[in-house]
């Protein structure tokens, strides 16, 4: 961590040390490292330092180029979707705007393509952004870049009128698997192979070297032929990778 972000660092780290009645830095690093707080307090840690920013629909020439791209070429090639369900992964999923704007895009895709069908898998390393996204409940303010047939569609208002929240439908969330999963972890715990990877805007937080060895392992959990898709100002150009660009930010994997 780059010595300009201990400001930051301090102050998410203050609130965690005043609950737990811990005065000095040092206090709680020796906390941390003891064998109860590599139990109990690590995970808490981990909730507080990470940042979690998303949007619904952002990067919206992603999903754009999924469905008259991706889509249509893995079930020209493979059936995916038709013979199987498509197996996507949206990694980093923080609050759930990610895997919930593809359950609406896939969602209308299967509407228009009988037949077709899809599972999400959507993972974070922060418990508490898991559960905000478990729960699908979203301030009306988050759901503007959502187009308005898809609002009518896929969110459902409260029956209180004052109220300012909604919430994904049934039918998009139960399309969705949730699950804690840091991605320094040697092995991922998949039954099989994913279709496409979603992770943006994630390996902008790692240096050079642990963004090669995390897109190498990706391509252990993408079937050939598979798509990795990466956040707008992320690049994968000079790194020994199996993976060729189609497109901006659009990753194919070639073995």
């Amino acid at each position: 961590m780059p010595s300009g972000k201990k400001t930051m660092l301090e102050g998410r780290l203050a609130k965690r040390m005043r609950a737990l009645g811990v005065d000095t830095h040092e206090e709680y690093c020796q906390y941390v490292f003891s064998e109860e707080g590599q139990h109990e307090e690590l995970i808490h840690l981990l909730d507080v330092v990470t940042t979690n920013k998303t949007d619904f629909f952002r990067e919206p020439t992603h999903f754009d180029f999924l469905t008259s791209k991706v889509l249509p070429e893995l079930m020209r090639s493979r059936s995916v979707g038709i013979r199987r369900k498509l197996r996507l992964w949206s990694a980093g999923c923080s609050t759930g705007e990610e895997p919930y704007t593809l359950a609406m895009v896939l969602s209308d895709f299967a509407e228009a393509t009988p037949g077709f069908g899809y599972s999400i898998f959507a993972t974070d390393i922060c418990t508490r952004v898991l559960e905000k996204a478990r729960k699908a409940v979203y301030e009306k303010r988050l759901i503007a870049p959502v187009p308005m047939m898809m609002r009518k569609k896929y969110l459902l208002k409260s029956k209180d009128k004052s109220s300012t929240l909604v919430r994904i439908a049934p039918e998009q969330r139960t399309q969705i698997t949730f699950g804690r999963l840091n991605l320094m972890d040697e092995e991922f715990e998949w039954p099989e192979p994913m279709d496409i990877i979603f992770c943006r805007n994630v390996i902008i937080y790692f240096d050079k070297p642990t963004q090669e060895r995390l897109m190498n392992k990706f391509c252990r959990y993408l079937k050939p032929g598979g798509y990795l898709f990466l956040g707008h100002s992320e690049s994968l150009h000079g790194y020994d990778v199996p993976l060729e660009q189609v497109a901006p930010t659009v990753y194919r994997y070639v073995r």
